[in-house]
């Protein structure tokens, strides 16, 4: 008999309690909102939101792709890249424009895209109090590239990229990754494992060992505000 999800009340916390196990897809809970709060606690216990119409579903797969900032790889042709310096990269600038194009941007082997109207108004609230960032990169002044994430602690946890000029989107994870490095960060936590992403470094480890891990990123304060 399949295991039905459990189903959040947004109007009363702890909106995820600690029992919640993955299913075979990693869903471990269904409904509420995206509000800060709900948002928040969900990232905090390593739950993201992942979903294409109502309701909202939840999920903690097992196990979770996470990048140690110390082992991204830049291949020989993005270091080539970057030493040219056609590309120049700005924190939390064109936010807005920065998540559309992680939604509209087609990516191979992908139907669609799960970055809704309520996620991008979900993110935006969060960038607006400081939470949400965001990497965009330009040529000639045009932007060509980004990615957006969520960070609590010295925990990053990236939500999507993408790329309207070859390697774009590798520029804005290197530099995140160089700013994250600066500031003591433990990990990206980039969620569900791919071919792209093990080709920058990304590994997989258990969901109870990303616990672990994220609990000891959360013991620090938020880095909030702008970036720079």
């Amino acid at each position: 008999m399949t295991r039905l999800p459990y189903i959040v009340n947004s109007s009363r916390p702890p909106f995820f309690p600690p029992c919640l196990e993955p299913d075979e897809h990693g869903l471990v809970a269904a409904g509420g909102d995206l509000s800060e709060a709900v948002l928040r606690e969900a990232y905090s216990k390593g739950i993201f939101p992942w979903f294409v119409g109502p309701p909202v579903m939840w999920f903690s797969p097992d196990p979770r792709a996470i990048l140690f900032p110390r082992e991204l790889h830049v291949s020989r042709r993005l270091a080539r890249t970057l030493r040219r310096r056609v590309f120049s990269a700005g924190f939390d600038t064109d936010f807005e424009r920065v998540i559309a194009l992680c939604a509209a941007v087609p990516r191979p082997g992908q139907d669609g895209t799960w970055i809704c109207a309520a996620i991008r108004e979900a993110y935006t609230r969060l960038y607006r109090r400081g939470l949400a960032h965001c990497v965009a990169v330009y040529r000639d002044d045009e932007l060509c590239g980004g990615l957006y994430g969520l960070s609590l602690g010295r925990v990053f946890f990236g939500e999507s990229m993408f790329s309207l000029t070859a390697d774009a989107s590798k520029i804005a994870l290197y530099h995140l990754v160089e700013r994250l490095k600066r500031a003591g960060f433990l990990f990206i936590d980039c969620q569900v494992p791919s071919a792209h992403l093990e080709s920058l470094g990304v590994r997989t480890v258990p969901r109870d060992q990303f616990l672990e891990l994220l609990k000891k990123g959360l013991a620090f304060p938020n880095d909030e505000g702008v970036w720079r």
